[in-house]
């Protein structure tokens, strides 16, 4: 037999508890960086979401588009200004977000999905009220805080089989208004109001490091708080740790920083032992006999 064959097989036995553990599981993948810009990684994404699919877990995909953004508005002539990590959002810029995200990026990752087989819609925040927004901070002009979410539009699609793919872009309290979200903290609010099994983080990083620049697997919110406290975790990492920490207090069972340069990241989180990135819970795992059996949380 063919040592690659039977390595293939191999690997699919020894994932079948793990699949087993997440069939039925809602779990929110926030898509964004490099990895957006490359067509052999967003074919690799988009077939993994696929077998996510295709094995009983409900992928609910959010993203960014933070280059392409810069892209356009660069091309436009319009300055981008970042403060804390967070894109100073003009009303003049807001439309071009809000093109960028809805139209080029969104419908790209549904084209990748649906080529890869799978059946992916494209929304944003605004459809059926889903995120509504107020301002964030003042000097972040139209950048959004969700105040309100209406998630059953979410609910409705993947339980008819379909991957919903959704783009950070809400509406307001006041009529035509339009926020731009951060991708984190939009990805965080939706697993929150879904009380998701899991939210995966993927970004340009091998996860969240610590003083010696050693990935930490795993942590609790005490930890995370503590390096967030001390200067350990800084700069573009702290939004993503703050959405961390904020979806598990909204009833997210763990949130997984991982690395999504590393090919198949998500598979590996979710179906090996090893997992990919830096997983953060509130409590220790529930062990039931025989491994992951009947929905068991080992993870």
């Amino acid at each position: 037999m063919d040592r690659d064959f039977a390595t293939t097989a191999n690997t699919l036995s020894e994932a079948l508890p793990y699949m087993q553990r997440y069939a039925g599981a809602v779990v929110v993948v926030k898509f964004g960086g490099n990895a957006m810009g490359d067509d052999e990684a967003m074919a690799d994404f988009a077939r993994d979401i696929v077998l996510m699919k295709q094995v009983g877990i409900h992928p609910v995909v959010v993203h960014g588009g933070g280059p392409m953004i810069n892209d356009l508005l660069g091309r436009l002539g319009i300055e981008s200004r970042f403060v804390r990590g967070k894109r100073v959002t003009t009303k003049e810029a807001v439309q071009v977000v809000e093109m960028v995200l809805s139209g080029l990026v969104n419908k790209r990752i549904v084209q990748a999905i649906n080529d890869a087989g799978g059946r992916a819609v494209g929304i944003s925040g605004k459809d059926d009220d889903m995120m509504v927004c107020e301002a964030d901070d003042p000097e972040l002009g139209f950048v959004g805080r969700p105040i309100e979410m209406n998630i059953q539009i979410i609910r409705d699609l993947y339980q008819a089989g379909l991957i919903p793919v959704i783009a950070p872009v809400a509406t307001g309290m006041a009529d035509n208004e339009t926020f731009n979200v951060n991708g984190d903290t939009a990805a965080g609010a939706i697993a929150g109001a879904l009380k998701a099994d899991r939210l995966l983080l993927l970004t340009d990083v091998a996860g969240v490091k610590d003083a010696s620049g050693e990935v930490v697997t795993q942590m609790n919110p005490e930890q995370m708080r503590q390096m967030i406290a001390d200067g350990t975790i800084a700069g573009g990492m702290i939004p993503k740790t703050e959405t961390a920490l904020t979806a598990l207090d909204e009833g997210v069972r763990a949130v997984v920083i991982l690395d999504g340069r590393v090919p198949h990241a998500a598979l590996l989180e979710l179906f090996t032992e090893q997992g990919a990135g830096s997983l953060i819970r509130s409590s220790e795992p529930r062990l039931k006999p025989h491994g992951l059996r009947q929905g068991g949380s080992g993870l």
